[in-house]
């Protein structure tokens, strides 16, 4: 007959089996989510790299990450890291992360990445919206050979404007919307939006 000792280690050992079995399950289903968010990201237009980390970055549960340490969970070379991360980082989906004292290269999430994108997309636009400002001074408004093409770029301008203003009230209304739904105020915004839920 086993003794209560034995019966407790077994029952510890089956335990220990048993939270480790649940882990890696999460490990997997974690990874799994990383390669299709990668996917879907290479989908729309972008490196499936930048995907691949970005998804890392939301799902990880560590506060933030090395360079080295991202490269190595991710196979990835310390190149690639380095591209797709000052990328991230550019458009605002990514935050670098200072250790005092440590020289390594950090890195997290942002909170809110799709709000994060839709400012960074903002900021594309108002550039997109300079540049063609700076078509337009090229040409020369009495030569009617240029009607057409000023046509276009005054088009092009004016949409930017215009839909960097829709911009500003969707980022408005997303603040809104996650004060209403984390029921706290937000300064500025228009309580007034209906909440898709």
């Amino acid at each position: 007959m086993p003794s209560t000792d034995d019966t407790t280690t077994t029952a510890s050992l089956a335990s220990t089996d048993s939270a480790r079995d649940d882990s890696a399950r999460d490990d997997t289903a974690r990874r799994d989510f990383v390669e299709q968010f990668a996917v879907m990201w290479e989908m729309a237009g972008s490196s499936l790299m930048d995907g691949r980390i970005l998804g890392y970055l939301m799902m990880m549960r560590q506060p933030y990450i090395s360079s080295a340490d991202l490269g190595a969970a991710l196979s990835a070379s310390a190149g690639s890291v380095s591209m797709s991360t000052r990328r991230l980082v550019e458009s605002g989906f990514i935050k670098r992360h200072v250790v005092p004292g440590d020289r390594s290269h950090y890195f997290r999430a942002e909170d809110d990445v799709w709000g994060s994108w839709l400012a960074g997309e903002r900021r594309y636009l108002d550039r997109q919206r300079v540049t063609i400002e700076q078509g337009l001074a090229v040409l020369d408004p009495a030569d009617a050979q240029d009607e057409e093409v000023r046509r276009r770029l005054v088009n092009g301008r004016d949409y930017m404007s215009w839909i960097s203003q829709h911009h500003r009230k969707m980022l408005l209304d997303w603040e809104a919307f996650k004060a209403r739904r984390d029921e706290t105020p937000v300064a500025g915004s228009d309580d007034a939006v209906e909440d898709p839920r």
